[in-house]
This record gives structure tokens, sequence and C-alpha cells, in this order.
């Protein structure tokens, strides 16, 4: 299961002192020198990831061929290990040797604090090509020119739409611009005999599932700073636009049925999700939901497709939001050779790429990985190969502060999407002041 991948929309304040107190800890493992070419990794490793279930058992499996490939080298596996733990037992001086995050947003600040070492002696050590990985997965694995992580596979973002509802409407097609979905949207709605929802077309709620403002603003090409370094929350107009668009939404709807209704959707990572059970008609997700229909629904008749886009900026359909698994080095590692032999299996080794990519229905990150005749690849996965590859998609930029520019947007977004804030402007001009307050701390870029 990825229950720890809920953190997406606000990860929450306390976060960040977690983070501080990472920068804090006083084991100095981390200026040990590297070892030369010719010395030979061998002992116990252990292994931190956030996995559970059937996904676990992947990385199980891939972790055995290592240890199989490589005999000198034992890997102690600590499955559904969130990235909080991780966080406190760094800053304790007890962190895994290895860690596996879902999160690239801890990248500015693992980087600049050493909470996880950097990776580049050992990549120019064993020169490890970097221009196998696609340049958006580069730029989310380092900050300012420390690469602290590498990726463990990727994230893609698209639209998950029931062909049955959809057809019901009398669409043959899923939406390519923001006013055809929500057009249909409205269209593919039914209400109980009390008026409250029982199928939704879309939830524009910012906070239900994967929606979030990260996941949203490569569609309408909007950016989180300015060259200066400061929030663009305010002055960017993407940002207006895209809320306008989501307010009204919410207007046609009802911001009381639509809270009702969220209240009552199911675990998203389980078979009571609302899309798998036909409760909502389009979703945005990541290619990752396509092995849990296939483990929970597999008879669920459904296509997967580009998000749409702006309708000012049709060029970007095509794009999505791209984010991955990344791995990385505590600083306080007893075995930092080993470590990296294990790191630089999962992320550049064909073989192991493939098996991880099948098992858990993630997209590769390396070249020959995305080209090899071993990926298992169908129409509906296909769908976001093609995101991973078009330069229109994007990620969310990493600062030393983690995610705190977006949860901070997240705890306003809660109250503009209930109604409880109503000026737009002033709401976006608050915030950044904000974020901007939170940069020039201690902790900031």
């Amino acid at each position: 299961m990825r229950s720890a991948k809920i953190y997406r929309l606000a990860l929450g304040l306390g976060a960040v002192s977690l983070l501080a107190a990472a920068c804090t800890a006083t084991d100095n493992k981390s200026d040990e020198p590297v070892a030369s070419p010719t010395a030979s990794a061998s002992g116990q490793v252990s292994f931190w990831h956030f996995f559970t279930g059937r996904e676990a058992s992947a990385i199980d499996a891939v972790v055995k061929d290592f240890e199989a490939s490589h005999p000198g080298i034992t890997v102690k596996v600590s499955k559904g290990q969130d990235d909080e733990k991780m966080r406190q037992a760094i800053s304790a001086g007890k962190g895994p040797d290895v860690g596996l995050s879902y999160s690239t947003d801890i990248v500015g600040n693992f980087c600049t604090s050493g909470a996880w070492r950097d990776l580049s002696p050992y990549i120019k050590r064993d020169k490890v090509d970097m221009n196998q990985l696609a340049p958006v997965v580069r730029s989310y694995t380092e900050y300012k020119g420390t690469r602290c992580s590498m990726p463990v596979l990727a994230d893609t973002y698209g639209l998950y739409y029931n062909k049955k509802l959809l057809a019901d409407a009398g669409y043959t097609e899923p939406p390519k611009t923001l006013s055809q979905l929500a057009e249909m949207a409205k269209k593919m709605t039914t209400h109980k005999a009390n008026g409250d929802i029982d199928v939704i077309g879309f939830m524009p709620f910012l906070d239900y599932y994967e929606n979030s403002p990260a996941h949203w603003a490569p569609h309408w090409a909007a950016t989180w700073f300015d060259q200066s370094g400061k929030s663009a929350l305010a002055t960017d107009p993407a940002w207006t636009a895209m809320l306008t668009w989501q307010k009204q939404l919410i207007d046609y709807y009802g911001s009381n049925k639509l809270t009702k209704f969220s209240a009552g959707k199911g675990d998203e990572f389980s078979a009571a999700n609302d899309f798998e059970r036909g409760k909502v008609a389009m979703m945005l997700d990541g290619e990752w939901r396509i092995a849990f229909i296939d483990a929970d629904k597999p008879e669920l008749d459904y296509g997967t497709a580009p998000f749409p886009a702006a309708d000012d900026k049709q060029n970007l359909y095509g794009g999505g939001y791209v984010t991955g698994n990344i791995t990385g080095i505590s600083r306080g590692s007893d075995n930092p050779e080993a470590a990296w032999e294990l790191i630089k299996y999962l992320t550049t080794d064909t073989g192991a790429i493939v098996k991880l990519a099948n098992g858990i229905k993630n997209v590769p990150t390396t070249q020959a990985a995305l080209a090899s005749p071993d990926l298992q690849v169908d129409d509906k996965f296909k769908t976001f190969l093609d995101i991973f590859a078009n330069p229109n998609s994007a990620t969310s930029p990493s600062t030393a502060n983690g995610a705190e520019y977006q949860t901070l947007f997240g705890t306003w977004l809660v109250k503009w999407q209930t109604g409880r804030a109503t000026d737009l402007q002033a709401g976006l001009e608050s915030v950044a002041k904000q974020i901007d307050d939170s940069l020039s701390l201690g902790t900031g870029s």
C-alpha cells in the first residue's frame, strides 16, 4: 500500500522542525573518505522503505536479486517506514544505511543539511552516466549542485476515466481542455433523492486523493517562484486562473455537498477507492493506480489519458506532473560503501529497474530501462510513459525548507475551497508573504 503518500497536499508544519533538527546531528561519519574503486563492499546494509503489501513484495524480490549478485552484502529490509520516522532516526544518529523516500520535496533540506550524503564522489568514481536519466529526474534528485539522492522509478500523473460513465453521458473521448473537463464533469454527476452527490464527474477539492496544487500546476504552466526566488503565487496569473476555474466548479456543486461527498470517500489505496468503486467518473492519479485496479477491480472498464490543459495553453496537453521515489545514504551510515552498491543497483541496473517497474507499475527512469523489451507496457501504461517523455511535463521546485511552501498554500486552500476565504488576490498575497518569510529564516534557501 502507499498510505505514506498521503503527505502530498501538506506535509505538516512539524516536518520543518524535524528537518531542521536533522541539521544539528553531531555524527561526522559523512566526512569519511570514499573508498577506492578496488575496495570490495561487504557486510550488512539496513534499508528502509515506505512500501507495504504487494509493492513491498516487489521490493523484496529485487533485494534478493541484489544479494545474489553481491554475495558479500546482506540487506536488512524494514518496510512501511515513512519519511517522518526516517527524519527522526537520522536526527538521532540512528538512521538506516539506505533510505527510500516517496517525497522529492525533502531533497533540498536533506542535501543542504547533510542528512543524506553527497553521492557525487561515488558517481564520479564509478563513472555513472547521469545523462541516462531524464532532465526532470536529474532536477529533482539534486539541490543547488549537491546530488544527495538517486531515483528509484518515477511517478507520472494523468487522467483516469470510467468508460461506461462517459458513454452513458454521451461522450466517446476524454476531455483535452479544462472547460471540456468541467462541462463533462457536470453532465456525468448524479444525485441521490435527498440532493447529495451520488456519483461525481470530477472532484475539484484540492485535498481529495491526488489532487494538489503541485499536481495541477503544469496544466496551467503555473510557477511557484519568480527569478528572484520570491513566491509567484500572487504575481503569476496562472494561479488565479487555476483557482478561478476550480471555484466555478465548486460553486456549481456546492461546497457543502462536496465536503460531505469527500468525507465519505473510500481509502485511497484500497478497493474502496472512489474511482475503483464507480463513485467518481474522472480523476487525476498516478500510473500505479493501474496495478491497484488490476488487483482490486480487474473488471473495471476504464481508460487513461493526459490531464486536460488550460484552454489558453492547449499546447501543454500531453504533459503532466512528474515526481518519484528517491533514495540516499544517511549521514550516520555504518556501511556507506555497501549502501552505495545497493543504491547503484536499484537505480542503474536495467534488469532491476525493469523488474521493479513491472512489479510496482511505476515509470522507469533510465533510457535503457524505458527501451527494454522486458518492460510490460499496455495502452493504459503507455499513456504515462508518453507523459513522462513530454517536454511540457514538470515537477515542483526544491527548497531548503522542503515542502513548507506547499503546506502553507494548502492550509489556505482549504479555507478557499470551503468558502471561508473569498478574496482570491488578497489570499494569494498573504500566502506568498508567508512563504517568503519562511524562506528568509535560518532554514531558508
